[in-house]
């Protein structure tokens, strides 16, 4: 069968008894097109009421049905209709996979997911893990793994496919980290993989609002709006402080030496910038979140910027400044590094997804920390 490309994220609708039988949908022009006034025949039983209103997310739309139908349509093409507990199953147009509510014995391979399922309160939805429980970082979450309330099934390239199925697992929701092989074999099993696309949205607070997608599968919309109005505020309340013209820099080394640093249009770029600084470099270009830079090149895109940002969770994991130093001694010679304005991210940092307005925060409260201050919520000063 096949595979749908992502445009950030990839997908491919199977189908299955648990769910109405489909097949794949060919992607539509724009996810955010207003619907057609004309339902299809196969769905005609379905009336429109309304679409849900969105504020910065660009890679999905929700629309809502008399009855308490729903349709998710996510950027990739996918397309989801959510039926209502003990509600009929309608005969679904070409492409549209059906899931009865309530949604559950999920599989997760996506942390950042996860994070915003626990956020809404629907952690118990979820079944089984590719992430074992040292890499988790949210607590509750976490303990979930150790204690075998979430049951971890092996690594994402190589989960234990016996066990997934011996569970009755028919729903994964992923990372477009997944190996096609993996989403094949996943699908030969009779399970639906939905891939997120948060990770395409531009606006930071576009990967929060993937919160209302996740509020909508699990009836938890009134908690998914509390949410973002939260992050929400926090980020207009920032629009209103003078921009600090501070500069930032935000890299890691791997535990081979190798530099990488974020690309200018990466959403944490964004979210210097919506804190009243200006991100270098300004015009480094790329196709992921990161990209390697030699030494020298990154000594010259950073020489000059007055706060470092370390990436902890995806580095080597340094304790203090003297490891990170040591992987390279053109790193000293920054200015940020000599007037101790290094900072690093706390471990829980990029699998967080729910609180990126709150992060944005932290990122201002640096810029406009004093020598004294060494640990904010999300970022603290390395030493």
């Amino acid at each position: 069968m096949k595979k749908i490309r992502r445009l950030p994220a990839f997908c491919l609708a199977l189908c299955f008894t648990f769910f109405a039988g489909c097949s794949p949908a060919q992607p539509p022009s724009s996810p955010s097109a207003e619907p057609s006034s004309k339902a299809s025949a196969a769905e005609a039983e379905l009336i429109f009421d309304h679409r849900m209103p969105l504020d910065y997310a660009e890679c999905f739309t929700v629309d809502y049905y008399q009855g308490g139908y729903k349709k998710i349509v996510l950027a990739d093409g996918m397309k989801l209709l959510v039926v209502p507990e003990g509600a009929a199953v309608p005969e679904c147009e070409e492409g549209v996979v059906a899931v009865q509510q309530p949604v559950g014995n999920l599989l997760l391979t996506s942390t950042p997911t996860a994070s915003l399922i626990n956020a809404l309160g629907a952690l118990d939805a979820v079944s089984m893990t590719t992430v074992e429980a040292g890499s988790w970082y949210i607590d509750k979450i976490k303990n979930a793994v150790e204690g075998g309330k979430i049951v971890y099934v092996g690594d994402h390239r190589a989960p234990d496919y016996e066990q997934i199925t011996a569970a009755g697992v028919k729903f994964a929701i992923c990372s477009g980290m997944l190996k096609e092989d993996v989403q094949q074999q996943l699908e030969s099993l009779g399970v639906t993989v939905m891939f997120d696309g948060a990770g395409g949205e531009r606006h930071p607070l576009g990967r929060s609002e993937w919160l209302k997608l996740y509020g909508a599968l699990f009836n938890k919309e009134k908690e998914a709006e509390a949410l973002m109005a939260e992050q929400k505020a926090i980020v207009d309340g920032l629009a209103d402080l003078e921009n600090t013209r501070k500069t930032v820099s935000i890299f890691y080394i791997t535990t081979k030496g190798n530099i990488y640093t974020r690309c200018s249009s990466d959403y944490t770029a964004k979210m210097v910038e919506l804190a009243g600084g200006k991100y270098l470099p300004e015009d480094l270009a790329g196709d992921s979140g990161a990209v390697p830079v030699e030494p020298e090149a990154f000594y010259e895109m950073a020489k000059d910027a007055d706060c470092l940002v370390y990436i902890w969770s995806m580095g080597g994991k340094p304790q203090n400044l003297a490891e990170v130093l040591a992987q390279n001694g053109i790193l000293a010679e920054l200015k940020a590094v000599k007037e101790g304005n290094v900072w690093c991210t706390a471990p829980e940092y990029f699998q967080v997804t729910d609180a990126l307005g709150a992060m944005t925060a932290d990122i201002r409260r640096m810029l406009e920390a004093g020598p004294e201050e060494e640990t904010l919520t999300w970022l603290y000063r390395m030493r």
